[in-house]
């Protein structure tokens, strides 16, 4: 059983992308990455892994700088590998199913820090929210207005990321279509996104409504405009990711169809512990 590395993205390869693409539910976050990659993002200091055992991949990994180690759904014993094999190597953060989450940090050799859990989302059945207001898809135009509401985001729920330079990401995504904007009385007045379909699958995010106009609806609306638009590019896989420590996001992705599926973690590491 042997993980091996590379930081080039066409060294990746295809037996290791077809074990990502076996479930892209539990494995959406480094799939959607994965992609991001390939078409022009994220493209300096790379780290792809895939694991092996018997002559078959059973694993994958990848991690953008500065952004944490993405896991999917990799067999414990084998995460614990990839801890020991990557002590040499500074991984600020790891995310991924909280069984493997918690097993990398318990053998990667560092303090655990600030810790943020999340709960994946599937779409059932989609209901729609009352409705105040129009989408539409965010254009050329808008990708200031959005990057200001990305940084927000992220200065809110993942303060970490807060000195990311999020406009790259957002150009990105607004030529692609991937932003609906929701409009209330001809201006917006909140945001979300969703991955281009992949496999069928599409993971909504972010959401965000700024602080005086929540309480609204809005998110609710733009979150289901999202699902839509998703759906109509698409994709039959919805996915969407809450912090658990927000109940009001819980609750009302839930009112739309939205029902939980597995709990993740994003565990920041501070300073190194003796080795196990």
């Amino acid at each position: 059983m042997t993980w091996t590395f590379t930081g080039d993205v066409d060294e990746f390869p295809a037996p290791a992308d077809a074990w990502l693409r076996r479930d892209p539910v539990l494995n959406t976050v480094p799939l959607t990455v994965l992609a991001r990659v390939r078409s022009g993002l994220w493209s300096d200091d790379l780290l792809l892994g895939w694991h092996t055992s018997g002559g078959e991949v059973t694993g994958a990994v990848l991690r953008t700088p500065p952004y944490s180690l993405l896991l999917g759904d990799i067999p414990v014993p084998a995460v614990t590998e990839l801890a020991l094999e990557l002590r040499d190597r500074d991984i600020p953060a790891v995310t991924g199913p909280r069984e493997q989450a918690e097993a990398f940090t318990a053998a990667y050799g560092m303090a655990p820090g600030e810790r943020v859990d999340h709960r994946l989302y599937r779409l059932g059945a989609l209901i729609a929210p009352r409705l105040e207001g129009t989408p539409r898809v965010a254009l050329e135009g808008d990708v200031p207005a959005v990057a200001a509401w990305m940084a927000a985001f992220l200065a809110e729920a993942e303060p970490q990321r807060r000195a990311t330079d999020v406009r790259p990401q957002v150009e990105h995504r607004v030529a692609r279509g991937e932003f609906v904007l929701w409009e209330d009385e001809g201006r917006p007045v909140a945001m979300a996104a969703f991955s281009a379909p992949l496999v069928g699958m599409s993971r909504i995010g972010p959401v965000y409504t700024p602080p005086e106009l929540r309480g609204r609806g809005y998110g609710s609306a733009v979150t289901y405009a999202a699902t839509r638009a998703a759906q109509d590019a698409g994709a039959g896989l919805l996915l969407l990711f809450t912090d658990l420590a927000n109940p009001t996001s819980n609750s009302i992705y839930q009112a739309i169809g939205y029902r939980p599926v597995a709990d993740y973690a994003e565990i920041t590491f501070t300073v190194a512990t003796a080795p196990v």
